[in-house]
Parts: C-alpha cells; structure tokens; sequence
C-alpha cells in the first residue's frame, strides 16, 4: 500500500512495526505471526508507563523471556 500511496519513501513497503489497538489483539497478532513465519518477534511493548512494564504470554518460549528482559532494561536506563 505505502509504495502505491508515497512511491518515492525510502521506508515504503519496508514496515517491521506492527501497532495494534489493545494489548489483547497484539498478543493474538504478534504470536500468530511469529509461529507462522518463523520470525523474531519481542513484544507486546508497552510505553508511556512511568516504568517499564512489559507482556509475555503463557505460551512464550524462553528466547522471548530474555529478549523481553532485554527490552524492559533497556527503557529502564532510559529514565
């Protein structure tokens, strides 16, 4: 869609970021699209909490936990 609507963007059709409404759709989406495809997914992440708060779901796989360890460090030597 992007390369029809803004042709000449460097970014366009090239998306690795996915937004979802609530964090009950990113859950479902992200998980669907990392078993089906096979790939690195980290998520869901939460911002614009004073601290960093961060989702795994019960079926996650001990890869997600590190890299979700990873990510909640990383906001948490932002402040």
């Amino acid at each position: 869609v992007a390369k029809k609507k803004m042709p000449n963007s460097a970014v366009a059709g090239r998306a690795n970021v996915f937004i979802f409404p609530d964090l009950n759709c990113g859950n479902i989406c992200y998980k669907a699209v990392q078993r089906t495809a096979g790939a690195v997914a980290i998520g869901p992440i939460l911002q614009g909490l004073k601290k960093p708060v961060n989702d795994l779901s019960r079926g996650c796989k001990v890869a997600d936990i590190v890299n979700t360890i990873l990510i909640s460090a990383i906001q948490a030597g932002e402040n």
